[in-house]
């Protein structure tokens, strides 16, 4: 899809390939800044507030590093920054990355034959005006038996330490073993295309 030629401009707050490849799905163009926050300091009890909390704190972090480079250039046009977060919840624990390859074994093979749900924030805030609004989106993900082998060809490669809960539904060697999904798959890769958009105009 090429991308639109847009009345305002968009900032993507997130190194997440998956949500590039989202928002550049969406038909949007966009430059990315990350916040490079440390998250564990950031807790709470429920995964939807966790969420939100997060892409709160990504937002606020960029906008001072955006503030401090100077990098807003004062125009006509509305500069939008989409934060968000994404934590997979297992039988009631929230998950986040992994910390190790042992951690993420324990993750993946937890889901082998069973399912888990996936809780993701999105925040749009318009630098120009302050508006920020937000919101989070809830899929849950079901699993065949995933044989030991695949586990360790995904541990092997090491990129599951880089996603929510282990939990990487597109690559090549889960996607055989997803049983189904029931929400929207965009939610399980990080960012929702219609949340997005409900409040991307609502920032407007």
């Amino acid at each position: 899809m090429a991308a639109r030629e847009s009345p305002f401009k968009i900032i993507l707050g997130s190194s997440s390939m998956a949500r590039r490849q989202i928002l550049a799905e969406m038909g949007y163009d966009f430059t990315i800044i990350t916040a490079d926050i440390d998250e564990k300091l950031i807790r709470k009890e429920k995964p939807e507030e966790l969420v939100m909390a997060l892409a709160e704190a990504k937002a606020d972090a960029i906008i001072s590093k955006i503030c401090n480079i100077g990098k807003l250039e004062e125009n006509a046009h509305a500069t939008l920054l989409i934060t968000a977060d994404t934590v997979v919840v297992y039988e009631g624990i929230i998950r986040e990355k992994p910390g190790n390859k042992e951690e993420a074994r324990e993750f993946i093979k937890g889901y082998s034959g069973g399912n888990a749900a996936v809780v993701g924030s999105v925040l749009v805030t318009n630098l120009k005006t302050g508006t920020r609004k937000g919101g989070w989106d809830r899929a849950e993900v079901y699993f065949y038996e995933i044989p030991n082998e695949v586990i360790d060809d995904l541990i092997e490669e090491g990129i599951t330490l880089n996603v929510a809960g282990g939990l990487m539904l597109e690559h090549p060697l889960t996607l055989p073993f997803v049983e189904a999904v029931v929400g929207t798959t965009d939610t399980v890769m990080g960012l929702s295309k219609a949340l997005t958009e409900k409040l991307i105009r609502a920032a407007l």
